[in-house]
């Protein structure tokens, strides 16, 4: 009895996940999450919001709700492997307010979630990718007990440009290139010299025409990594469309 979860509140829920063999790969008496921050499998983002407070619920989940493609190694689960949920949602609760962290318990929020955003990208979930990144770059932007000593702000900003690049590479991959070079740009205002930014930057503009600023991005890249095949190969594209207009 009771509502159902609301999008922003927090759940609590046990679970029980199940092979077609019947062999358990997953059990957690208490697993607590926010439906719609990409911390769990697909199956219980959608599925735990059905439900009431009490409510028992059994979820048959194909692969791509589940694991996915590739499967996984924690839990173990073979590739393509659909699973058995068995729920039980025990507690719904309005979510919690951002509460100020250490520098060091941001940084493993934020790694967590850039690692789910990983996990839904490998299985072609780029939407849910970009949620978990983008909620990674919270975690690691929001409030500080305390100012980060030196060598946890360099770990913040090196977190927060992968976030970016991850960001970028997920915007592209749902056709959105605006997007994608405005998060290459945001990372290149933290680390200048970042190569995955300043190549993936010089490609969006050479894909815009603008030839000129694509050049000198790529450039800087190529000053940085010499011997990458990749910029090589973009700048004499650039070269070839510069020198034979009519081809463009």
């Amino acid at each position: 009895g009771g509502p159902r979860p609301l999008p922003g509140q927090e759940v609590s829920v046990k679970v029980l996940g199940a092979l077609e063999d019947g062999g358990l790969v997953e059990r957690d008496p208490r697993l607590i999450f926010v439906p719609g921050h990409g911390d769990v499998v697909q199956a219980l983002e959608l599925g735990v919001p059905t439900m009431q407070p009490g409510e028992v619920s059994f979820f048959l989940a194909a692969f791509p709700y589940a694991y996915g493609r590739p499967g996984s190694r924690e839990p173990d689960v073979p590739p393509d492997a659909p699973l058995l949920f068995e729920v039980t949602l025990l507690e719904v609760r309005d979510g919690p307010d951002p509460q100020p962290l250490p520098p060091a318990a941001r940084l493993r929020l934020g790694s967590q979630r850039r690692e789910r955003g990983n996990f839904h990208f490998a299985r072609g979930d780029f939407l849910a990718a970009l949620r978990s990144y983008r909620l990674s770059l919270r975690a690691l932007d929001g409030p500080a007990t305390a100012p980060p000593g030196p060598e946890e702000e360099e770990e913040l900003r090196e977190q927060r440009v992968k976030c970016l690049n991850n960001c970028a590479a997920a915007e592209l991959k749902l056709g959105r290139a605006e997007e994608a070079l405005a998060a290459c740009e945001e990372a290149l205002q933290i680390s200048p010299d970042n190569g995955r930014a300043l190549l993936r930057r010089g490609q969006l503009l050479a894909e815009q025409g603008r030839d000129a600023e694509a050049a000198l991005v790529l450039r800087r890249a190529l000053e940085l990594d010499p011997a990458s095949k990749v910029i090589h190969t973009e700048l004499s594209r650039l070269a070839k469309r510069q020198s034979n207009p009519s081809s463009t």
